[in-house]
């Protein structure tokens, strides 16, 4: 599959890439010889492949999100040196 000078500079533009004349068909001949390479991969028969999503057999790990009763908060706020309002830590206004 032979680029056109004017593909080869659209991509370029794409790429934000400023390309000389000589660049131009330097690339060019280079991007065509990798997709004419690429190309060939249509010619392998998938037909007998399963799809792979990914090679290695890890999976997710994930953990039920259960709300669980938690005794700590009065012992947090005892060991607060901040001063306690409404059962909360009192802090400076951000504002």
């Amino acid at each position: 599959m032979k680029l056109t000078s004017d593909e080869v500079k659209h991509i370029a533009k794409l790429a934000r890439l400023k390309l000389t004349d000589e660049e131009v068909d330097k690339f060019g001949t280079q991007l065509s010889d990798i997709l004419t390479n690429a190309k060939m991969l249509d010619e392998v028969d998938t037909s007998n492949v399963e799809p792979v999503s990914q090679t290695t057999g890890l999976q997710n790990v994930t953990f039920s999100d259960v709300e669980e009763p938690c005794d700590l908060a009065d012992k947090i706020l005892e060991q607060s040196p901040m001063p306690i309002q409404d059962h909360m830590i009192k802090v400076k206004n951000v504002f």
